[in-house]
């Protein structure tokens, strides 16, 4: 199983910045932080908001520097590639944790859609929607989402 990888953020438009990163290991265990917002990202969607439910007090509250959470990614996936079902938007939040955090990504992303097959591809929204189904996850949260990409994956690849 590929480690996957999600990111939650302030919003999707200029100005956005990572709020909650989080991936699932080839085990199926995940792990997730809280990122604490720098002080100049400043925008703020409350349509964002809506949807993954971190609030912007909660992140000064819980969550961790930009430093620190890069700095616990590369301890974690060093050397790894990691897949995003949303690379464009992740590799560039990622990019910009990294860059804040004043150091060098020591993993790779790439996009899941690399690793579909035709058949997985047919399959994934029908088998996506049964896995939330089933496991009850909290949807745009980060470690949820990537441990349902990542069950998924598993499970239309077993089709």
């Amino acid at each position: 199983m590929p480690f996957i990888i999600d990111l939650e953020a302030s919003g999707f438009g200029r100005g956005s910045y990572p709020i909650e990163v989080g991936f699932a290991r080839p085990d199926g265990q995940v792990a997730a932080r809280l990122i604490k917002p720098e002080p100049d990202w400043t925008h703020w969607s409350e349509e964002a908001e809506q949807v993954h439910g971190i609030s912007r007090e909660q992140l000064f509250e819980e969550g961790l520097s930009a430093r620190e959470v890069a700095l616990w990614l590369n301890e974690e996936l060093q050397g790894e590639t990691v897949y995003s079902d949303s690379w464009g938007f992740d590799s560039s939040w990622l990019a910009l944790l990294f860059h804040h955090a004043g150091c060098m990504q020591r993993f790779r992303i790439d996009t899941l859609n690399k690793l579909l097959s035709e058949k997985q591809l047919a399959a994934w929204g029908q088998i996506k929607q049964q896995v939330l189904d089933d496991l009850h996850l909290v949807r745009h949260r980060a470690a949820d989402d990537a441990y349902m990409l990542q069950r998924t994956f598993r499970m239309t690849a077993s089709q």
